[in-house]
């Protein structure tokens, strides 16, 4: 099995470094690594071509990125990871194992949310057991995929929100997640920045009125 992680990006210069020891620890042990930019202005594109790591150019956005980086790679399965997500030493062999299980053609880690505030390790707790029961996974999970279920199902949906969900959705049609208990960490700094609570609330709210059908447009700016 060869293995593709897909890493979009936008301004990440501060933790770039951080990011690139860690891929090349997954390029060592034999990984494509795919950096996809969404037209960064702090020369953080720049400093990983210079590093000698594949930087693609993409429109802004999570699922253009991510789907540009599909389109590029050449493993059989594809691996999505958020900048400022890592994985566990032996990622590539978890995956590997996960979809030789019968039944599974993708899947996700548990997540572990690094961060100051003790709540952050309960938030990451309840997502994973909503994954577990949901079906659903989340882009901080670090979604695995074999390359050919993503194009059957059709890559990415084109929106600026929720476009793991939907994802999820697309995927769930075909086969049942592989949930490993393995866990990926991931920073607090979306939740610390804006405050926990209203961050929590507000994601709970737009996924409710994600579900009741609100356009991804408009879930979108009441993000931002």
């Amino acid at each position: 099995m060869t293995l593709t992680i897909i890493v979009p990006m936008l301004n990440e210069l501060a933790q770039l470094p951080e990011l690139l020891t860690h891929l090349l620890h997954w390029r060592r042990r034999g990984c494509e690594v795919i950096l996809v930019d969404g037209g960064s202005t702090d020369g953080c594109a720049t400093m990983a071509r210079r590093a000698n790591f594949t930087v693609l150019d993409a429109a802004c956005g999570r699922a253009p990125q991510m789907n540009a980086g599909a389109h590029a790679a050449g493993g059989e399965v594809l691996l999505f990871l958020h900048a400022d997500t890592r994985l566990p030493a032996d990622a590539d062999a978890l995956v590997a194992e996960a979809l030789a299980r019968r039944g599974h053609d993708w899947g996700r880690f548990d997540v572990h949310i690094e961060g100051s505030a003790r709540a952050l390790v309960l938030i990451g707790w309840m997502m994973n057991q909503r994954s577990r029961l949901s079906g659903i996974a989340t882009g901080d999970q670090g979604i695995f995929v074999r390359r050919s279920t993503f194009e059957r199902v059709g890559g990415f949906p084109d929106q600026p929100l929720m476009e793991d969900l939907e994802f999820s959705r697309r995927l769930l049609r075909l086969s049942a997640p592989a949930c490993l208990r393995a866990r990926v960490t991931t920073s607090g700094r979306r939740w610390e920045t804006r405050g926990i609570s209203r961050t929590v609330v507000l994601m709970w709210r737009l996924r409710w009125a994600y579900w009741r059908g609100v356009p991804a447009d408009e879930l979108a700016r009441a993000y931002r």
